[in-house]
């Protein structure tokens, strides 16, 4: 039986184990944080959940336009003014936020339901590896040979094959140093007993992003740093642009080409220096500026591990690192920092240890999703590529601003954008930006993974109304222009 250590109990090492399970493997996890990691317990699963708060309130806000008025004793809302007030169409200066008056946010109810939905999560995934006979040994470790891992309780597990599964922990700055009650990373959010009343945001990437929005929908005032000229400088223009002019229409301050030299209490409250010499101050400040990997102290030189710029496990796209039977998964590797990735790295190490078919990764074939309101959804080929010509496409946007469904549904802000080989029209990728772009996007991941053609998903069956049908009408617009011809077809 072949023998298999996993360093690390996330996303990457937990799927990992189910595989080499399956597959009739012995298998020991040695997990310090809980099994689930990073990801379930302080990272992707938390903070969706509270994100799932906050898109509730966002939808509360936009009910006056679907005809939705509050109705309570002693409260009075001058309808002619609310719909405005609650972030429809008028000035744009007026934060779109749910009236406090009309509903409020229990804080600590929010933040214990975060909590307890990451603890069971955990729990059910520890739960399933003792079903597929699994050990699980809660500890920290360290290589001490290149099959063998020392743990904390003292005991050594030796494997024919290791895997490393680390992840990776927030970016420290040493002049914003987190307290945990004011000054803050993103681990720190769920022990709060309140929403901050004035969130300071120093970081416009995807965690930065995200947790603005959410934040801003629970009704904190979010001023948003960012170093560079826009938010989410790393995705596709058009979808930042969508989502940062929505930011401040619903009140979000956003601070472009303003970094941030030091973050200090003061107080009951944070003072934010910029480099140019403004100060920020706030109730709270979030650093979201970036991870780094957990690969510290763990043994890996030791033991001929060769590691990247930054302290990345170098892996191949078999996840295979320098040394043979050692292979990497997950956000150590500095690959792509996703759930999915990190458990597809995972799996595919131990199909290739243990001899199964296995195709290397494909970073081309991911699919991502910024949790954002609205969503921004990726995946294939970007707009980045086709402009500098890397690859010969064509491409069009449909808004979302004519599709029937949302016009229905009160949405106003996003678009379908489709890249496509010119001639045999195979899909190359797509960018989605709406409410739950992260389930729409699978219709284009699929025609990716499989090549399918833009033919064929104009010729497929979209319900109407929804959606999704935007996503067949960009597939329309790219056929042949005469496909259409002398036909007047609903999307």
């Amino acid at each position: 039986m072949t023998r298999i250590v996993i360093l690390g109990g996330g996303p990457g090492g937990y799927e990992a184990a189910l595989v080499a399970a399956a597959l009739g493997a012995s298998v020991t996890v040695v997990d310090s944080d809980g099994v689930g990691g990073a990801c379930v317990l302080t990272d992707c699963v938390p903070s969706k959940a509270l994100i799932a708060t906050s898109e509730t309130m966002t939808n509360l806000a936009l009910a006056p336009g679907l005809g939705i008025r509050p109705h309570s004793p002693g409260v009075i809302i001058d309808t002619s003014t609310s719909a405005v007030a609650w972030g429809m169409p008028g000035d744009p200066n007026v934060p779109a936020l749910t009236p406090p008056e009309v509903v409020g946010v229990d804080p600590v109810q929010v933040y214990e339901r975060v909590r307890d939905l990451a603890k069971a999560q955990s729990l059910d995934i520890e739960q399933r590896l003792e079903r597929e006979k699994v050990e699980v040994v809660h500890a920290t470790g360290r290589l001490v040979g290149p099959h063998a891992v020392e743990a904390s309780n003292g005991e050594t597990f030796v494997g024919d094959v290791v895997l490393i599964a680390t992840g990776a922990a927030p970016r420290i700055l040493p002049t914003a140093q987190p307290d945990g009650e004011r000054i803050l990373t993103w681990r720190h959010l769920y022990d709060l007993k309140e929403i901050p009343e004035h969130l300071v945001v120093v970081g416009s990437g995807v965690t930065g992003a995200e947790f603005a929005s959410a934040y801003r929908a629970l009704g904190a005032e979010v001023t948003l740093v960012s170093s560079r000229d826009r938010v989410l400088p790393g995705e596709d223009l058009d979808a930042a642009r969508v989502v940062e002019e929505v930011f401040v229409r619903r009140g979000i301050e956003v601070l472009n080409r303003s970094r941030a030299s030091s973050v200090r209490r003061i107080g009951d409250g944070v003072i934010v220096e910029l480099s140019d010499g403004r100060t920020v101050t706030g109730s709270h400040a979030l650093m979201a500026v970036g991870s780094v990997p957990r690969t510290r102290d763990l043994g890996l030189t030791d033991v001929g591990v060769r590691l990247g710029p930054g302290g990345y496990v170098n892996v191949d796209r078999m996840s295979r690192t320098s040394v043979p039977g050692v292979y990497a998964a997950g956000d150590c590797t500095g690959v792509l920092p996703l759930a999915s990735v990190a458990a597809m790295q995972g799996r595919i190490a131990m199909w290739h240890a243990l001899g199964e078919a296995v195709s290397p990764l494909r970073l081309g074939t991911v699919s991502s999703n910024i949790f954002t309101e609205p969503e921004i959804a990726t995946v294939g080929m970007t707009q980045v590529m086709k402009d500098a010509g890397a690859v010969a496409s064509e491409v069009t946007t449909v808004p979302l601003s004519r599709n029937p469904r949302a016009k229905m549904m009160g949405i106003q802000d996003g678009f379908v954008k489709l890249f496509c080989r010119p001639g045999s029209g195979s899909v190359l990728g797509g960018v989605i930006v709406a409410p739950r772009a992260s389930e729409l996007i699978l219709s284009v991941s699929l025609a990716v993974e499989h090549g399918l053609t833009v033919d064929q998903i104009a010729h497929t069956f979209s319900i109407y109304p929804s959606l999704s049908g935007s996503i067949t009408e960009a597939a329309r617009v790219l056929r042949p222009r005469d496909f259409f011809a002398g036909f007047d077809n609903p999307s």
